[in-house]
């Protein structure tokens, strides 16, 4: 399959990858609605073996229409056949033609980061507790909104997201690692 259009809307909902819920991303693939994304990251394997699982699992996740970006280079990218690249602004390397480029921000200072690189979308984050920052700062739901609304970007929710959460929160676009790998009831 060929990668997305950077223009093309950005999906609602979008499961991330970590080395916590790696056993259950194929049941979870399959069980977001239809064109949702998949953000892979997986930083806990050797390059070679974290090659070979993303082709796996992206070839599960375009079964569903899903988009698969991958956290690294635009080079990486375009190699491995990702859709697009994820990452921290400054880590957001010129794209090539075609790939969507997601950026992560957790203040404003980010947020402009994001903007300034051209990213077609930003994950801001976290906006509840989490186990990828146990302990760490969240903005709540107040913060999260100030910043989401200082962007013309698209900004997907992340940080402890789960769908109650996602519906308290009345944000139609969020992220989760494992708030969407453990119910069944979440997609």
């Amino acid at each position: 399959m060929t990668a997305c259009q950077p223009s093309a809307p950005l999906p609602l909902l979008w499961l991330l990858s970590d080395a916590r819920n790696d056993a259950r991303l194929e049941e979870t693939l399959d069980r977001l609605p239809p064109e949702s994304g998949f953000v892979y990251r997986h930083y806990h394997l050797d390059p070679q073996a974290r090659a070979a699982r993303f082709a796996e699992l992206a070839e599960r996740a375009r079964r569903h229409g899903h988009r698969a970006i991958l956290s690294g280079t635009s080079e990486q990218a375009s190699e491995w056949g990702a859709d697009g690249i994820y990452g921290a602004p400054s880590r957001l390397s010129p794209s090539r033609a075609g790939l969507l480029r997601l950026a992560t921000a957790h203040d404003a200072a980010q947020l402009r980061e994001a903007e300034r690189a051209g990213a077609d979308g930003v994950f801001v984050s976290p906006v509840f507790p989490t186990r990828s920052h146990e302990g760490g700062a969240t903005l709540g739901v107040d913060g999260f909104r100030a910043l989401a609304q200082a962007t013309a970007l698209p900004v997907i929710a992340l940080g402890g997201m789960t769908p109650e959460r996602a519906t308290a929160l009345d944000w139609p676009r969020w992220g989760a690692i494992d708030g969407l790998s453990r119910s069944p009831n979440s997609a």
